[in-house]
This record gives C-alpha cells, sequence and structure tokens, in this order.
C-alpha cells in the first residue's frame, strides 16, 4: 500500500511531548462530496494545518474566517468547516491542561474561539505549514512536530489537583462526579470548579459532558449501534445521549451518521489520558 492509498494515519507524539498531545493524525481524501463538514467539540484543543486549501470556517467558533492553520479551544458547538473536493493535512490532538508549555497562551484564551496559528507567540508557529507541506512523507511530517513542539517547551507551573481531576475524567470517560472529585482533592465544589475553569477553560461539569459526547462519537464510528454507544459512553439511555448531541453537534446522531460517517474513518478510541506529573 501506498502513502497515495491511506487515508488517514496515526503516530503517538515523542514521549517529551506525551502529557501535552494526544496524537497526530494525517489525512488525505479525494473527492470530498460533504459541502460542510462539522468539527465537534471535544476535550481536546484542536491544531489543523491544511497543506492543501485554506481551511474555511462558515460557522460556530471561528466562523466567517479562512487560514492555512488553525488552533480551536474548548468548544460547547460545532465548528463548521466548508470542503474542498481535495483535502489534505494535519490534526493534532492537545490537552488543555498545561498547554501555555506548548503554544504559549492559556486554553482560557481558546475556549469557544479559534485562532489563526501564525498568531501564536511561538516561533515555529508562522513557517510551520509550508515546512510541513515540503515533507515528502507523513512519517517526515511526524518528525518534524516532533522536533519543533519539543524543541520550544517551556516550563510552566501547574496545579497538581486540577492536573489529577483531569486524568481522572479523561481516564473515567467523564462519568465520575464532580462532587467525588472535589472532595478527593479536599477542596469544596465551588473551588474546584473555579481553580479547574481557571486551568482548562471550562468548568468540571462541561468537561464531563465533552468528554463523554466525545466518546459516544469514537463508538459510533467504529460500529456501535447508537444504543450501544448511549450505554458505553455513560448516558442514561438513547434519548439522553441524543439530547446532548443535539446541543453539541447541532443535530442528532443519527443525521451525523448518515451525513458524516461515509467521510470518516475508525481511528480507534486511543486512551487520551495522559501523565502530566
Amino acid at each position: 500500500m501506498t502513502e497515495s492509498d491511506v487515508d488517514f494515519v496515526t503516530r503517538a507524539p515523542h514521549p517529551a511531548l506525551r502529557h501535552l498531545v494526544r496524537r497526530y493524525i494525517g489525512y488525505t481524501q479525494h473527492d470530498v462530496s460533504l459541502s460542510v463538514h462539522r468539527g465537534l467539540p471535544s476535550g481536546a484543543v484542536t491544531l489543523i494545518i491544511s497543506l492543501a486549501e485554506p481551511i474555511k470556517m462558515v460557522g460556530g467558533p471561528g466562523g466567517g474566517g479562512q487560514t492555512q492553520a488553525a488552533v480551536g479551544g474548548l468548544h460547547l458547538e460545532p465548528t463548521l468547516i466548508q470542503q474542498d473536493r481535495f483535502q489534505q493535512g494535519l490534526h493534532l490532538e492537545l490537552n488543555p491542561v498545561g498547554l501555555r508549555a506548548l503554544l504559549g497562551i492559556p486554553a482560557t484564551e481558546l475556549t469557544s474561539d479559534v485562532i489563526d496559528l501564525a498568531d501564536l507567540p511561538v516561533k515555529w508557529a508562522g513557517s510551520l505549514p509550508d515546512r510541513l507541506a515540503a515533507q515528502p512523507t507523513w512519517a517526515a511530517r511526524f518528525t518534524l512536530l516532533d522536533a519543533e513542539l519539543s524543541g520550544t517547551l517551556c516550563p510552566v507551573n501547574l496545579v497538581a489537583e486540577v492536573q489529577w481531576a483531569w486524568r481522572q475524567m479523561m481516564t473515567g470517560r467523564g462519568v465520575r462526579s464532580v462532587n467525588d472529585l472535589a472532595d478527593e482533592v479536599g477542596w469544596s465544589r465551588r473551588h474546584f470548579t473555579s481553580r479547574f475553569a481557571r486551568e482548562v477553560g471550562l468548568g468540571p461539569k462541561q468537561v464531563s459532558r465533552l468528554i463523554r459526547f466525545e466518546h459516544s462519537a469514537a463508538l459510533i464510528r467504529g460500529g456501535q449501534s447508537l444504543a450501544e454507544a448511549a450505554v458505553a459512553a455513560g448516558y442514561y439511555d438513547q434519548a439522553h445521549m441524543t439530547n446532548e448531541w443535539r446541543v453539541f453537534a447541532g443535530c442528532t446522531p443519527a443525521t451525523w451518521v448518515r451525513e458524516e460517517l461515509p467521510f470518516l474513518q475508525d481511528l480507534g478510541d486511543e486512551d487520551p489520558a495522559q501523565s502530566l506529573a
């Protein structure tokens, strides 16, 4: 199989980055007929770099702009992206906790927003898209990402209790209660919610909902029925999951399956929990 035959390629980042970056995804798609793609909310900050035409955002966070590379913070609605017939680029899933070390700005500055990569205060931001496009293979592009991102990490002071709570929420797929997490770190719910939101950009209850929603999408993409996915993702029932999809995706899961699933590949539901020690 040649690289041109592969629609999606995934790779874990360098070990020095794994507390900040979940994974790299390279994608190539030909003859895309879906005119508008729903960029679904998730528990990750997303960095998308197009190696073809600019990314055109027509609705939701970042709506009305276009750029060669964009960073989107945690958000509670889909970003609508106009699609060209040919798509090629890279998608990076970034952990919001400690994001300053990687991008030079806290996750709170990106919440419910999408900004141009070139506007970030890191030296590689402006030149990276062109340098990635010049690489001949996905392996070479991933190696370049490793070198640039790990070479510019800056030290930041992280709140240990928030780091711990974040790991618990991710490994538990968002099903642990906020009260339980607050009790375990020895804080009141109000103080825990405030400190968590100050680091992550959204409160723990909202993030837990995002994580469950993201997990349900991965299960459906992997072939589970809607009823099975609802149970496995921790919803009361399928109706509960459908209501959450209307909030976060702007459509029902059945509509998403009909519109989007033929153009998506199951990338595996990787465990997104990372050690932030």
